[in-house]
């Protein structure tokens, strides 16, 4: 049964394929639209190199989110190929009114309609494959230019799929598929290491700081409590990693794992791949910071194979993001949750831990910085309108919970909308709407839980 859903997916990849190598051959421009995190970049990455390397030609706008307005101005533009990345399958109804032909390559959860002749809609969703653990947005799009001897990227598509928190306990499902195909055309290397951030580069208490996954309860995010864990074990937290002596290195990893366990496992490395983006969770943080400080275009430079100034530019930007997420939890350490009977909420308009809300939220649960027995939703004021961002547990989706459908629904009875994964999700609502949405996604997830 699982292999008959894959080649379903994998079917319909096949016709996104045919449709894009159609467009390349034509000589049309592709207009690519994807999200603007790292899986949304290593989506876009992924479709814009297999263009190149055809000596094809294409236009990506990266967005935060997409909404009705942009559909409304991308309907206007005159190409004759849209590829969504990571994004559109919410939109699938007004995607369904281009003029033009649209390829929708996407992992959340879908609207209901039915995609129109013209648009080629590849969604795991729609063959039962779950996108929020099988595959990605970037593993979406990997499959959808498989079929033009471009196995070589399934890395990048990889680089995707960790930075979206799919490699728990190994790859699953599409993913395996993918890592079977990395290792046989990416050359990609797979050995058990120390899961620290940044190791041979930054100061030891450092790159345990900034380990977001996975997380150290007790350190992840914290310099000063770093400092003091190495402080106890008599170890010089000034030092890289690389410089300490081998006896030094194993007393480390042994304290390590016992605060979690997971800290040391399998690394995946791209021997020949620069330093800094030679481990693919490595690489997934450096998309991701560019994405978070708006550096869009350097995001898809990196993934065309950009290095040297563009990889130092992206460097600077992750510690500058990693120094913010400090910030982040230093805020919420200090002001805490607001919690209701089913649910727990945090709140800031302060313009930069508002960014960071959906990261703080899915990191400051899998280190116990929240009640993991309620999902935690983050909101931020833009403007006049709410940005909301949900995260839950695998146990709290298992008795029931589904963010995805809960979001969406809650929003839409507040002239908002909303969507993703049961896992993750977000929303977007009017500011005045605040208490009455809370109040009411309290009960939905209530209801979910009794259910």
């Amino acid at each position: 049964m699982i292999q008959k859903k894959q080649h379903s997916l994998l079917n319909r990849a096949n016709i996104a394929c045919d449709v894009l190598k159609k467009h390349i051959s034509q000589e049309n421009i592709v207009r690519i639209v994807s999200h603007n995190d790292a899986d949304g970049l290593s989506a876009a990455g992924i479709i814009a190199n297999a263009i190149k390397e055809e000596d094809g030609k294409f236009h990506v706008t990266i967005l935060p989110r997409l909404k009705e307005e942009d559909i409304s101005q991308l309907k206007k533009e005159r190409y004759n190929l849209f590829v969504f990345c990571d994004m559109g399958s919410v939109f699938l109804k007004d995607i369904n009114n281009f003029k033009s032909d649209v390829i929708i390559l996407d992992h959340h959860i879908p609207d209901e309609s039915e995609a129109k002749e013209h648009v080629v809609h590849v969604n795991p969703h729609l063959f039962g494959i779950e996108g929020s653990k099988e595959v990605s947005g970037s593993g979406t799009s990997y499959l959808a230019i498989r079929g033009m001897d471009k196995k070589h990227l399934a890395n990048l598509a990889l680089v995707g799929a960790f930075a979206d928190m799919q490699f728990q306990n190994g790859f699953i499902g599409v993913n395996s598929l993918i890592l079977d195909e990395a290792k046989e055309f990416g050359g990609l290397k797979i050995h058990d290491d120390l899961k620290i951030a940044s190791k041979n580069s930054e100061q030891i208490y450092k790159s345990i700081a900034y380990t977001f996954n996975p997380g150290l309860p007790g350190l992840t995010g914290d310099l000063e409590a770093s400092m003091t864990f190495l402080e106890k074990m008599e170890l010089s937290y000034g030092v890289k990693f690389s410089d300490l002596e081998g006896e030094e290195q194993d007393i480390l990893k042994d304290e390590l794992i016992k605060i979690n366990p997971k800290i040391f496992g399998e690394v995946f490395t791209t021997p020949k791949e620069s330093p800094e983006l030679r481990n693919l969770e490595d690489y997934g943080s450096i998309l991701d910071s560019c994405g978070k400080n708006k550096k869009f275009g350097l995001g898809i430079s990196l993934c065309l194979g950009e290095r040297e100034k563009a990889l130092d530019v992206a460097t600077n930007l992750q510690n500058k993001y990693r120094n913010q997420l400090i910030k982040g939890f230093d805020w919420i350490r200090k002001e805490g949750t607001v919690e209701l009977d089913n649910i727990q909420y945090m709140y800031s308009e302060d313009k930069i831990i508002k960014t960071l809300l959906g990261t703080i939220a899915g990191i400051g649960l899998s280190i116990n910085l929240f009640n993991n027995n309620k999902p935690i939703i983050g909101m931020s004021r833009f403007h006049n309108d709410i940005k909301i961002s949900g995260r839950t547990t695998r146990a709290l989706v298992d008795a029931g919970v589904n963010l995805s459908t809960a979001l969406q629904g809650t929003a839409i009875s507040f002239g908002g909308q909303g969507g993703g994964h049961d896992i993750a999700a977000g929303a977007m609502i009017p500011f005045k709407e605040k208490d009455n949405f809370l109040n009411l996604l309290n009960e939905v997830i209530g209801k979910d839980l009794n259910n």
